[in-house]
């Protein structure tokens, strides 16, 4: 018999990465994905995501 639970997808996210940061940070975090209703880690990949665009960051 297989495991119990959700079947695995196509894009699985299986590395964990915490960080650390001030509590204003935080709060504007928060706030963001509270108005743009998403997850904090998706808000945080999507920064990345501008961040590394071409011509855009120093990556």
């Amino acid at each position: 018999m297989g495991r119990p639970g959700r079947p695995r997808g196509t894009n699985n996210k299986d590395v964990i990465c915490s960080m650390r940061m001030d509590k204003e940070t935080k709060e504007r975090l928060d706030a963001y994905c509270e108005k743009m209703q998403i997850a904090k880690s998706e808000a945080l990949r999507q920064a990345i995501q501008m961040l590394t665009e071409e011509g855009k960051g120093t990556v």
